[in-house]
């Protein structure tokens, strides 16, 4: 079973920047593909960003410029760098796991099996 810890999470103002962490634990991380996911309120889940056990990565064009994904396969962490911050950035964030690659479902939460429990991320205008 996979556990995912996010932490990082908080409130800033606009044009701040924000670095978010997710802790895997559990299971083997090196394969897997890894996302990050948003929900704002009264909104659906949107895929943010995405990182593929071979690197590859997976951006949502309204981040795309502003936001870094990367993973530290030695500490088990997923990690999402946010910069150049908006009011609509703000949501309730998520990591996740896809078992296998990314595939064509990167950024599709319905293809990730295992989630964290989120942290909040308020960008003030």
């Amino acid at each position: 079973q996979v556990q995912l810890v996010e932490s990082g999470g908080g409130s800033v103002q606009a044009g701040g920047s924000l670095s978010l962490s997710c802790l895997v634990s559990g299971n083997t991380y090196n394969s897997y593909c890894m996302g990050w996911f948003r929900q704002a309120p009264g909104k659906e889940r949107e895929g943010v960003a995405a990182i593929d056990y071979d690197d590859r990565l997976s951006y949502a064009d309204s981040v795309k410029g502003r936001f870094t994904i990367s993973r530290d396969n030695a500490l088990n962490t997923l990690s999402l760098q946010m910069n150049s911050l908006k009011s609509e950035d703000t949501g309730m964030y998520f990591c996740a796991l896809r078992r296998g690659g990314c595939g064509w479902y990167a950024l599709s939460d319905y293809a990730y099996a295992d989630w964290g429990q989120g942290t909040q991320v308020t960008v003030s205008s």
